[in-house]
């Protein structure tokens, strides 16, 4: 038996599997002015291999796409139309602790959302101070609590 395996494996033409992309929504922004960039944009990207929905809110200027795509490779296609795009690049603004930071908050947002970033309010150095007096971590604490 060994030896028919062994022919077995000069006859048997293998390829190695591509892996399956996983089901993916790629959001971007893209500037939509009329009815024909947002005909142009939508079927750009409706003809990628592996798309099942494509979505265009002209409103927002926002593309969603899902499917077993790349993102990257959808981002490229839009780009190829002739317009400026970018991946979605904002959150609803109740998903952010500190919306109105100045990292976070951008004018040319959508009503309602914000930038994706994760953001800290910078504290004040004696606050930061004060608060550590009384801290339980801190083992030389005050020991009248």
């Amino acid at each position: 038996m060994g030896a028919l395996d062994y022919l077995s494996n000069f006859c048997t033409v293998t390829s190695p599997r591509s892996k399956r992309k996983s089901m993916q929504t790629v959001e971007i922004k893209v500037k939509m002015d009329c009815d024909g960039c947002e005909r142009r944009v939508k079927n750009a990207v409706k003809n990628i291999k592996g798309v099942k929905t494509v979505e265009v809110n002209r409103k927002l200027s926002r593309v969603t796409v899902n499917g077993y795509v790349d993102p990257n490779k959808v981002l490229k296609r839009v780009n190829n139309t002739g317009k400026r795009a970018e991946f979605w690049p904002y959150i609803p603004h109740n998903l952010v602790q500190f919306p109105h930071l100045s990292q976070v908050y951008d004018k040319k947002a959508p009503s309602g959302y914000v930038k994706n970033v994760q953001a800290y309010p910078i504290q004040n150095a004696t606050e930061e101070t004060i608060t550590y007096l009384f801290s339980e971590d801190n083992p030389h604490a005050c020991s009248i609590m």
